[in-house]
């Protein structure tokens, strides 16, 4: 059987082949007499069925067996021609064309995309220069306060009052949905701080002004995004009880201060405090630096200078991934608009190929330049951060990891790891040069 194998480029193969009617036939023979020494038909022994009752009962199936087992054959024969490994190859090969003619033979074309070769050359060269960032020290007393003063202890007022913002207060309160009580709607003697916005939005803002053991009615609407479903949009009555209301006490930074923030560390003084404050302040302004200005500047740049084949296949995914987003975002009117007129639909995959080959192509950039410089992100490490932020936000973590896998999520964000790591490194090097 012949075929022939057109090279496009380093990244892309496209392999046309016209499969005869005689090859399908005999591979239907082959195949059939394969099922017929396992099939179990009644009035026949295991084994021992005749291949034209196989071939009569199982004729589609095993013509569509026969078809694919030419195809993988035409597919294995190709990839050994163009010299490269099964690791290489990107996603399914697809088949753009498969028509069957009158005469039982079929035309057939397959393309490949593989990964491409990148060569990065002198890539230190087109790291951008990076400036030291340095804290006030007005910034670095702020802080101190804003820490003493979180840290500081809740005292009962001396003077009654009405609540008011940012007050602390201690509320009984229990919620109702058509007059029903519902599940964990319900708390006693709970401190909650008024202007912290932890509450269904409406509800801090109803409490100022109430008074010592004052009741209230409080009428809230759940966001359509709430986490349950059956509260999610619906408006819930929440019964209040005021007993009593708190402020911070006075904040003081001395010693004892200073051992509760550095538990374990010996002799630690304010001064030391304020070292480290300063070292996490810096971290977090070089963090937003990189992050936000000299990463995308380096990445341009790389994206400017180095040239190489990219896999169109994978293009079209980060086309077909924009477009979905897009989508997502629009009105009725312009998705039908969209399905009755395929130039306009078109057009928009156009506007956002430019962005989808530079995204696909930072990729392989920086797939490549972890490999120069050695970095690697192990699976325990996305893990970690998965389960970290899940804790942050108050998630079940094992829930949140589940959800990531079985949406295919953590490739990407094993590679957006590696990305943060081997550029931080290089910005780095530039920094301390």
């Amino acid at each position: 059987m012949e075929f022939n194998v057109n090279r496009v480029d380093e990244a892309n193969a496209v392999i046309t082949a016209t499969v005869s009617k005689e090859v399908i036939e005999a591979n239907l023979d082959k195949v059939a007499r394969q099922a017929a020494k396992t099939m179990d038909i009644q009035g026949f022994r295991k084994g021992k069925v005749p291949v034209a009752v196989v071939k009569q009962r199982y004729a589609d199936k095993l013509r569509e067996d026969a078809e694919g087992e030419v195809l993988r054959s035409i597919l294995g024969d190709s990839i050994e021609k163009l010299e490269i490994s099964h690791d290489d190859i990107i996603g399914e090969p697809s088949v753009s064309k498969y028509d069957k003619k009158d005469n039982g033979d079929i035309d057939v074309e397959i393309k490949i995309a593989n990964k491409p070769k990148v060569e990065l050359g002198d890539y230190k060269s087109l790291v951008p220069e990076v400036e030291d960032k340095t804290v006030d020290a007005k910034e670095i007393d702020s802080r101190l306060e804003e820490m003493a003063k979180s840290s500081a202890p809740l005292e009962k007022l001396k003077r009654k009052r009405m609540a008011k913002d940012a007050d602390f207060v201690v509320i009984d309160f229990e919620g109702f949905v058509d007059g029903v009580a519902f599940d964990g709607g319900k708390a006693e003697k709970y401190t909650l701080e008024i202007g912290s916005a932890s509450f269904i939005p409406g509800f801090e803002e109803q409490i100022i002004g109430m008074k010592y053991e004052e009741q209230k009615d409080i009428t809230v609407t759940f966001p359509e995004s709430y986490q349950s479903k059956d509260l999610a949009g619906k408006e819930a009555v929440f019964k209040v009880t005021l007993h009593e209301i708190q402020e911070k006490a006075a904040a003081e930074i001395n010693d004892e201060f200073v051992a509760k923030m550095l538990p374990g560390e010996e002799d630690a003084t304010v001064e030391t405090l304020k070292t480290k404050i300063e070292d996490q302040m810096k971290a977090e302004l070089k963090g937003t630096y990189y992050r936000d200005e000299l990463k995308p500047a380096f990445l341009d740049s790389l994206i400017e200078n180095i040239e190489f084949a990219l896999p169109t296949s994978v293009i079209d995914q980060e086309i077909n991934y924009a477009l979905n987003n897009k989508v997502k975002t629009m009105k009725e009117e312009e998705i039908k608009e969209l399905q009755e007129d395929a130039s306009k639909l078109e057009s928009i995959r156009n506007e956002l190929k430019e962005d989808a080959a530079k995204s696909v192509k930072a990729t392989f950039i920086v797939d490549a330049l972890a490999k120069a410089e050695g970095i690697d992100v192990e699976d325990k490490e996305v893990t970690q951060v998965i389960y970290y932020e899940a804790m942050q936000s108050g998630q079940n973590p094992q829930e949140v990891l589940k959800q990531y896998q079985d949406a295919g999520y953590l490739p990407a964000i094993k590679m957006s790891m590696i990305e943060e790591k081997v550029i931080t490194k290089l910005l780095d090097e530039k920094l301390g040069k």
